[in-house]
């Protein structure tokens, strides 16, 4: 069972369920009708030979292929599309590169896995306007052309995901997507182990590659439980055909139970933002790992991850079974085969641990150390030559562009379909939506590399921004920290230097926080030191701010303005003589152009001058 007081998950096996769910000795169901290949081949072999799974899986990379994505670099071109926009496809094969979106597709032509084709429609029916016209294919105009990609098996990065507005679509259509590539996977095999069962013997066998070292295909990233029983509970309603065929899931009620909330453990009513509101919806527990097996009718549920399909995970989750070097107790063999690697909301992982992330990238796809048990005359050769990870899809989702998330799509994506990435630039930043009048003074600090930024703006910090606040006129000084060792440092030198201030930070006690916030307040401490962390896990609105420090530009750009406007907390707004003070270097252009838009941020960055002055709230 889970017992969180050991810091550790007990891996739970369903041992009544093994035999139902394994892959090795259940056959296609004659008369299922699921996609029964010797059924299909009869009718058109040529349709399903261009199913795009089958492309994919199927194609044979050559020797010089793979020695080409190691060392050469991608070539690189610019799409747009009508609802994505602005999209950079990226490739070593040369050949990869027609790209465009089908104004109109019909569900029949997406090579869709039954049910899906007859159970999508009503699933995703609540994301469509009443009005939609019969002939549109029941996805939503997003949802059609982030399909369009996926289904390509190219991998894509979209970086404009949003929990209060397109979140739950999206969610819905990488579901459809893992699903169909699940059931087509598994249809294969069935399908082959009946051919096998009825073949002469002595007949060779080489036809029946059909699966990698290991079971699990679809690896799920997600932040908290809640994301994890929404994906199950899409999952179910696209497996069942209609209310009377309901299908059958082991072990339900304890998934209930360990993934679900309590409602009555909601917070008292604190006015958070809305978007606040729709990222922590339920069980927002980041520890947590689950197998699950899906064959033909039925669902399984906390299957053992060796005779899992699909694995969704918490990077946390992933950490913890992975281990580290020297551990005895550690285990990534079941990371070997992973097909397709779905990273939803990745923003989140950068105010969680953004390390688990990467480590999990340095496990996944290798050769597995154990054999498993696996019959080895099924293993495809791709996985044999230890070439899985130029076959696996990568799907990040991320509600910003970050440099961190970026170079796991660079560095850590090998597909040899190529990559998608959506690129479009603010051209309005948050700033825009600060209310307060504010004069914003942006100081450009000059590093030679991206490895001493952090000292640069340290010894900027101290020597030029710090010494103009050390005046008593200068109270009321809040200083935003977005990283946590940046605040660590700040905080060890301020105690040094025998400053009056208080900190919070994500690790700060209730009392502390209390505390801090009524000696800031009331003036009797001159400076708050804030991690952006907490602002991301608590929102609260510091009152008392008149003076405004970002130590760097916040990673979410609408903090900006959320921070700015809690002035309006202060001194009733009156008479107000406010300051804002906002360091930021050339590595910061992502996160300046949130802010202030594209135009100015190329102003900013080119210009001789090095201070910009902004002011906002002027009717």
């Amino acid at each position: 069972s889970c017992d969180p007081s050991h810091g550790a998950i007990e891996e739970f096996t369903d041992v009544k369920h093994e035999a139902e769910f394994s892959l090795e000795t259940n056959f296609m169901e004659e008369e299922s009708g699921d996609y029964n290949v010797d059924k299909r081949e009869s009718k058109s072999l040529r349709a399903f030979s261009e199913d795009p799974f089958k492309q994919h899986m199927d194609k044979e990379l050559e020797e010089k292929d793979v020695e080409k994505m190691s060392t050469l670099p991608k070539t690189s071109s610019q799409i747009k599309w009508p609802r994505l926009g602005q999209l950079t496809f990226s490739s070593t094969l040369e050949k990869h590169t027609n790209l465009k979106p089908d104004k109109e597709f019909d569900v029949k032509q997406l090579y869709l896995h039954k049910p899906l084709e007859s159970t999508w429609p009503k699933v995703n029916k609540q994301f469509l306007p009443s009005t939609s016209k019969a002939s549109d294919p029941s996805f939503t105009p997003l949802q059609r052309e982030l399909f369009c990609i996926m289904n390509t098996y190219k991998d894509l990065f979209y970086p404009e995901r949003n929990a209060l507005t397109n979140g739950e679509e999206i969610r819905h259509a990488y579901c459809l997507h893992a699903l169909n590539h699940v059931l087509k996977a598994n249809a294969q095999v069935l399908s082959n182990n009946a051919k096998r069962r009825d073949q002469k013997p002595g007949t060779d066998s080489d036809d029946y590659r059909d699966q990698g070292l290991t079971r699990p295909k679809v690896l799920m990233i997600v932040p908290f439980r809640e994301c994890a029983l929404r994906i199950v509970h899409v999952f179910i309603s696209l497996l069942e055909v209609n209310d009377k065929r309901k299908i059958d899931v082991s072990n339900k009620k304890r998934f209930k139970g360990e993934f679900g909330s309590d409602p009555e453990e909601k917070p008292p009513n604190l006015k958070r933002p809305e978007d606040y509101e729709a990222v922590f919806a339920g069980n927002i527990d980041d520890h947590f790992r689950i197998g699950i097996a899906i064959l033909q009718k039925s669902m399984r549920l906390y299957a053992p991850f060796y005779s899992s399909d699909i694995i969704i995970a918490s990077p946390l989750g992933m950490r913890t079974i992975i281990g580290t070097e020297g551990e005895k107790k550690r285990d990534f063999d079941f990371l070997s085969s992973i097909e397709m690697l779905i990273i939803d909301q990745a923003d989140i992982y950068l105010m969680q641990n953004w390390e688990h992330v990467l480590h999990l990238m340095k496990h996944i796809n290798l050769l597995p150390l154990d054999s498993h048990g696996v019959d080895f005359s099924r293993v495809r050769m791709l996985n044999l030559n230890n070439w899985s990870k130029y076959y696996r899809q990568t799907l990040l989702f991320s509600a910003l562009q970050d440099p961190q998330i970026n170079s796991i799509f660079n560095k850590h994506c090998f597909n040899y379909m190529g990559q998608v990435a959506v690129r479009n630039v603010p051209l309005s930043g948050s700033i825009s939506r600060v209310v307060v009048q504010l004069p914003h003074v942006f100081r450009r600090i000059e590093a030679e590399n991206l490895t001493s930024v952090i000292d640069t703006r340290f010894q900027f910090f101290i020597d030029k921004v710090l010494p103009e606040y050390r005046d008593a006129i200068m109270s009321h000084t809040l200083i935003y920290v977005p990283s946590y060792f940046d605040y660590v440092r700040l905080r060890n030198y301020f105690k040094k230097e025998e400053l009056n201030f208080a900190h919070i930070c994500e690790y700060t006690k209730k009392a502390g926080i209390c505390r801090a916030r009524r000696f800031f307040l009331k003036g009797d401490k001159q400076f708050l030191l804030l991690t952006e962390r907490f602002h991301f896990y608590k929102r609260y609105t510091i009152k008392g701010i008149r003076n405004l420090i970002f130590y760097e530009l916040p990673t979410y750009s609408h903090f900006y303005s959320e921070i700015c406007n809690m002035m309006k907390a202060t001194d009733n707004g009156v008479d107000a003589t406010w300051t804002c003070t906002v360091l930021y270097s050339k590595y910061d252009a992502q996160k300046l152009a949130a802010v202030v838009g594209i135009d100015r941020t190329a102003q900013m960055l080119q210009s001789k001058k090095n201070v910009h002055l902004f002011v906002t709230g002027e009717n």
